[in-house]
Formats: C-alpha cells, structure tokens, sequence
C-alpha cells in the first residue's frame, strides 16, 4: 500500500521554513522563507494570506489555538499575533533571538 496525500497545498513561491496544523479547526498554516504565511483548509483550499510589518520576513514558528488565533515568530525577533481571518492583532519585539 502507498500512501496518498489528502491534498496538496500551494501558493509558496519560496521554500516552506515553519508550519502547523490546528484539528479543531480544519487549518494549516505554513511560511516560507521569503513570504507571507498562508493559511489553508486541510481539503488544500487557499483560505487566507497573513501579511506582518514590512520587516516581517522569514517566519521560524508557526503556532495556532484552537480559539482562532495565531501567533507567529520572525527571524529578527519579532511576535505577530494574527486572527484566522488574517488580521494582525499585536505585535512584539524582543531582544532574544531564536536559533
């Protein structure tokens, strides 16, 4: 038996660097490395585009709650914290880096 994908994402132009899957909801959430993070159905239908700050680039984590938020973290040490229906609701820097 081969395993077959229940549905193929896209809209990345560059490589997927962080994503996660939120059941309760049906999402997944993806970056890429020089991108907007995209959230999708788990049927692969483009839901939403979560655009940050202009110096938001290269998304390292991705994490979602089951309450409809999501917050994400950036190379450079900032936080958004974006609603499923793809508005940013905070942000924060920190001095600390994430390796």
């Amino acid at each position: 038996d081969f395993a077959t994908p229940r549905a193929i994402l896209t809209g990345h132009d560059y490589e997927i660097t962080c994503a996660t899957i939120c059941a309760e909801l049906g999402l997944v959430i993806s970056g890429s490395k020089e991108g907007p993070c995209l959230i999708h159905s788990m049927n692969g239908d483009l839901l939403r585009t979560l655009e940050g700050p202009e110096n938001c680039l290269r998304p390292k984590l991705i994490q979602a709650s089951r309450e409809g938020h999501c917050v994400i973290y950036y190379e450079n040490g900032l936080f958004c914290v974006f609603s499923v229906n793809g508005r940013l609701q905070a942000t924060m820097e920190t001095d600390d880096k994430i390796k």
